[in-house]
């Protein structure tokens, strides 16, 4: 009964809350690149088609209120980036091992491009899958010819075996590389850890007998549980101590134990959870802080009867232990010719975000996948540019890596319609001003710098030209700007200054 409580009060809301979207907001994409789901749409395009693709892509997301990119970079132990130690991936050139020609490097130019849009670019990589299928041909550099050892055939595909501590020191070291090398913003796994179970088991004997660590045999889940988590727990540390900065989040399956199996599981009956199939115990790394954001795939609709959103959203949010906490939504989901008819009705989603927005422990949501933002999804990308997503918003933060802002600009002055400020030059990138956000209200309104409605925009530029308005309707507008750090900190508000526009 509360639950129906609830639900009505918020959807009664709708209109009003749609107005009150809060002023930080994690907005999400995953684009997803394995089997060409989004990008490239198909493998083999010139470099000239790809990077069209790219912006088109971005400038969609943008234009719908994003504020961050999950870019699947490493889909099956490649790379969509230059690499001294996996191959180039067949998603993208058509060929393993084949370089883009004329050559560019496609992870750079995605950082690049996001980063102009003023959108984090969240480095999505697949830990332990090598190959979609035993029969792919492999490039003749691939690490699986010079370790055979470390690979298992599971079900047709091809895996590392977590259980050598070789296999996840070497996912480290592909990680690790990406953050030395490139300017992201986090590195991101999703529910891939051990793979979903087949009826034969994980073919892990050989590890189990060289590196059980004292596990018994009818201990074999608490050690696989073990494997990832010593994977997360290097991971965690060494991308610190490599850029202190960079995030490290994880989006696992939206259930992490059901309650008949666990007193702390949820109010579900999902025939997979995280702990006792894919053996992530996402609670530890939580309690650990082991991990910076999580972000569960709850990719199913209000009122479910085995998995229901909002019964998972408050069970997710009251887990967070101090870390941020995001949902996953399925997007791919809206279809006319859908058999569940909630997922017919464009407000399904809506009404999810406002779910979202009603709990506080919940910073945001991102969306699977980008390619679907393509179709005819009625409505709903609409809803997110004229009401849900009309106003920026910032990126939540997250004060355990750094909660020290930035200075206040400096040097605030106008010539004619044109605003010039400075900044303090500082040599700790934990301190250096990453963006400006730029506040503009009419004067004789009253300035609420918690309202996103007031944001003008936010830019990396130390300048702002306003465009001009006929005499007749000009009015005079007060005007603040403050500083961000890569990781969203806000300096003070800088004075006021006052134009007619």
């Amino acid at each position: 009964m509360l639950k129906f409580l609830f639900l009505f009060f918020f959807f009664l809301s709708f209109d009003l809350c749609a107005q009150l979207a809060p002023k930080r907001e994690f907005r999400a994409v995953w684009v997803a690149t394995v089997n060409n789901i989004d990008w490239p749409s198909k493998p083999g395009l010139s470099t000239e088609q790809q990077m069209k693709e790219v912006i088109d892509i971005l400038n969609m997301h943008s234009k719908n209120g994003m504020n961050a990119i999950i870019m699947q970079i490493r889909p099956s132990a490649d790379a969509f980036y230059h690499s001294d130690l996996e191959p180039w991936s067949k998603y993208l050139t058509g060929t393993q091992g084949k370089a883009p020609n004329p050559f560019y490097d496609p992870l750079q130019f995605w950082i690049n491009e996001c980063h102009k849009r003023n959108m984090e670019f969240h480095a999505w990589l697949n830990p332990f899958r090598v190959a979609q299928n035993i029969n792919d041909p492999l490039a003749a550099n691939h690490i699986a010819f010079k370790h055979s050892d470390w690979i298992v055939n599971y079900g047709g595909k091809l895996y590392f075996d977590p259980g050598l501590p070789q296999t996840r020191e070497f996912v480290v070291k592909v990680v690790i590389d990406i953050v030395s090398r490139y300017d992201v913003d986090a590195i991101h796994f999703d529910d891939y850890f051990y793979p979903y179970p087949l009826k034969e088991d994980f073919p892990d004997e050989n590890s189990f007998a060289q590196f059980n660590r004292g596990f018994q045999a009818d201990q074999k889940a608490n050690w696989r549980r073990d494997n990832v988590d010593i994977l997360i727990k290097t991971l965690s540390e060494n991308i610190k101590k490599t850029k202190p900065w960079v995030k490290f989040g994880i989006s696992p399956f939206g259930v992490w134990r059901n309650k008949a199996d666990d007193p702390e599981g949820s109010e579900t009956t999902a025939g997979t959870t995280n702990y006792d199939h894919l053996y992530a115990d996402i609670l530890k790394w939580q309690k650990n802080g082991w991990i910076d954001y999580c972000l569960p795939q709850l990719y199913w609709q209000i009122g479910h009867p085995s998995v229901d959103f909002l019964t998972l959203s408050k069970w997710w949010a009251a887990h967070t232990y101090g870390r941020a906490m995001y949902i996953g939504q399925a997007v791919y989901k809206l279809e006319a010719n859908s058999t569940v008819p909630d997922w017919k009705d464009p407000n399904q989603l809506v009404k999810q975000i406002q779910i979202i927005r009603q709990i506080p422990q919940l910073g945001g949501s991102a969306f699977y996948s980008s390619v679907h933002f393509k179709r005819d999804l009625f409505g709903f990308d609409q809803n997110l540019r004229d009401n849900l997503y009309k106003f920026p918003a910032l990126v939540p933060q997250m004060p355990w890596i750094d909660k020290k802002a930035p200075e206040s600009p400096t040097h605030f002055k106008k010539r004619g319609h044109k605003l010039k400020w400075k900044s303090s030059k500082t040599e700790n990138d934990m301190d250096k001003v990453a963006n400006y956000v730029v506040y503009l209200n009419p004067v004789g309104q009253q300035f609420d710098v918690r309202n996103p409605e007031n944001i003008f925009t936010i830019t990396k530029h130390k300048s702002i030209k306003f465009k001009q308005n006929s005499r007749k309707l000009q009015r005079k507008y007060e005007v603040r700007i403050s500083a961000l750090d890569r990781l969203h900190n806000e300096s003070e508000i800088s004075k006021v200054k006052v134009l007619k526009l």
